[in-house]
C-alpha cells in the first residue's frame, strides 16, 4: 500500500494542506498512516466537516491515537481551534492543518487572505486535481477570475496551471491528485515537468502514488 506520509516527507510539527482536488481526502490519509505508533492531531484554519472516524473535541491535552481539534460553526462545520497552533504542537507528535478551501473544485487561485496557514507550519503542500488540467477556467477553477489574472489564460492547461502555482509561490511541494486515467496521468506528468519544487503524482482514491520528480 502506498505510503504517502514518507513520499511527502511529513515531519513532526504542523503540515499546512492547501489548494483543491483532494485536500480533506489527504489530510485524512496521512492522519491514518501516521497514527500508527504516533499521535496526530487534525485541525482546520478554514471550514471543514468533521471526520465520521476520528473523534472531534473543542479542546485537549497531550494526545493518544489520533483526534479532531477544532470549534464548531454555521453549517455543521468546524473551523480553526480554540488552542494556538503552536500549542497543538506541543501535544500531537504531528498536527495536520487543512489551511483553505476550494469549494469542491479541483484547482484553485488565491485571494489576498488565503490560504490560512499556521506561522509555525514546517512544510506547505499544494493539492492540484488533475480532473481540471485542460478544462476552461471558469468550469474548474475556485476564483477564476484571479486565475486567468495570473496565467493570462482561459483554459487551465499545464502551463497556465504551473504559472499561477509558481507565481504565488504559497508551497514547499505539490501533490497532483486525480491521476487516474491516462489522459489525467499525462496531463499531469507535463504540469509536473514545468515546476521546481518537489512533485507527487498519485490518484489518493486508489491509494496509488504513480511517480514522483
Amino acid at each position: 500500500m502506498a505510503e504517502f506520509a514518507k513520499e511527502l516527507n511529513i515531519r513532526p510539527g504542523v503540515t499546512a494542506i492547501i489548494g483543491g482536488g483532494g485536500k480533506t481526502t489527504l489530510l485524512y490519509r496521512l492522519a491514518w498512516e501516521l497514527s500508527n505508533g504516533h499521535s496526530v492531531i487534525v485541525a482546520t484554519s478554514t471550514h471543514v466537516f468533521p471526520p465520521e472516524d476520528i473523534p472531534c473535541v473543542l479542546r485537549t491535552g497531550r494526545v493518544n491515537g489520533v483526534l479532531c481539534v477544532g470549534t464548531p460553526c454555521e453549517n455543521g462545520k468546524l473551523t480553526a481551534p480554540e488552542q494556538p497552533f503552536e500549542e497543538l504542537a506541543q501535544l500531537a507528535d504531528y498536527v495536520l492543518v487543512e489551511a483553505d478551501g476550494a469549494a469542491r473544485r479541483p484547482l484553485k487561485a488565491h485571494d489576498m487572505h488565503e490560504p490560512v496557514i499556521p506561522k509555525n507550519a514546517n512544510q506547505v503542500i499544494c493539492v492540484v486535481g488533475a480532473s481540471g488540467i485542460g478544462k476552461p477556467v471558469e468550469e474548474v477553477v475556485h476564483r477564476p477570475a484571479l486565475f486567468t489574472a495570473l496565467s493570462g489564460q482561459s483554459l487551465a492547461t499545464p502551463e497556465a496551471v504551473a504559472a499561477v502555482l509558481t507565481k504565488e509561490a504559497l508551497h514547499d511541494r505539490v501533490l497532483i491528485n486525480q491521476a487516474d486515467t491516462p489522459q489525467r496521468v499525462a496531463a499531469a506528468k507535463e504540469l509536473a515537468a514545468l515546476m521546481t519544487c518537489p512533485v507527487t503524482i498519485a490518484s489518493l482514491q486508489k491509494g496509488e502514488i504513480l511517480c514522483s520528480y
